[in-house]
């Protein structure tokens, strides 16, 4: 084997494990998450990961080599965080406050069947018959989750709060096929400082009024913990994480380790005592995976 197939080889071994943490962060974030909206409304606990995301990348840049973003570009990135951030987390918080967190984890279990929609749109890819395969058997899956039914014991999932987080599927797809080429073109700190700070912008007039009247006094020293982890751990850590996946494997493939989140948020969920499992969610998790893996194993012209 030549040294450059070995770097290549290495590039990608480093790119999956980029993807596996950043989805690992991300499946605890739904329990976690869950539990901090008992505390917070879910639109206060969006805007501290935008200005707290915001706040971490740009104290991180500062140790960083400075780089210039031209207007164009920097016109693009404010389009990218209305997909990346602002209606992807804006929708997937809203939802999961309607939902129980393992449902809400199974539901980003179809991201890379999404991506795959997105990209044959955006990129020409050409849809096979393994990509329709796959289609249809992962939209079986989420179809069981969501139609599955929800009598008795702890589950609090909803229909229309998993339809909700679903969309915030959509605009993530759209991020990963539309905006790759910013970060093959900028580092994972510049473009996700101005991310962040774009979607504080469009979220602080929203949530200011709301943030201010909040006691802190009486809030529980647990929740204080959960804020710092949805900032640093499932904010800012992740999306370094993801954006460095994102530049060294193709979008289907960053999008595929998200099936990693419903067994991460399942078990941290039971674990905390907020979530049941039961077994049409984990017929869901099967179906899903399924089609994810037949999608992802058809071979496209265009990476």
């Amino acid at each position: 084997m030549s040294m450059k197939s070995t770097d290549l080889q290495s590039k990608r071994i480093q790119g999956h494990l980029f993807a596996l943490m950043a989805n690992v962060m991300w499946g605890l974030m739904s329990p976690i998450g869950k539990s901090v909206l008992e505390e917070f409304s879910a639109l206060s606990v969006t805007t501290f990961r935008m200005v707290g995301g915001a706040a971490a990348f740009w104290i991180l840049s500062l140790f960083c080599k400075h780089e210039h973003v031209n207007h164009h570009d920097m016109m693009r990135i404010a389009f990218a965080s209305l997909f990346a951030l602002v209606f992807n987390q804006g929708v997937y918080i809203f939802g999961l406050s309607l939902t129980s967190p393992i449902d809400a984890s199974i539901v980003t279990t179809t991201l890379p069947i999404v991506t795959m929609i997105v990209a044959a749109i955006y990129l020409k890819e050409p849809i096979t018959s393994k990509k329709i395969i796959g289609i249809f058997i992962g939209a079986a899956g989420a179809l069981t989750l969501i139609f599955s039914g929800r009598s008795g014991g702890n589950d609090t999932g909803s229909i229309i709060g998993d339809l909700i987080c679903f969309t915030g599927q959509i605009s993530f797809a759209v991020y990963l096929t539309v905006f790759k080429d910013l970060t093959q073109k900028y580092s994972a700190v510049t473009v996700n400082k101005w991310m962040f700070t774009y979607a504080s912008i469009c979220y602080i007039p929203f949530s200011y009024t709301g943030i201010s009247l909040i006691n802190w006094h009486i809030v529980p020293s647990i929740a204080i913990w959960e804020v710092m982890y949805v900032v640093l751990g499932g904010s800012f850590l992740a999306y370094i994480c993801i954006l460095a996946a994102q530049k060294l494997l193709r979008p289907t493939i960053v999008s595929m380790y998200n099936y990693m989140q419903p067994i991460v948020a399942t078990i941290a969920a039971i674990i905390m005592g907020i979530g049941v499992f039961n077994w049409q969610k984990g017929l869901a998790i099967v179906l899903v995976f399924i089609g994810v893996y037949i999608v992802t194993r058809s071979k496209s012209k265009v990476h």
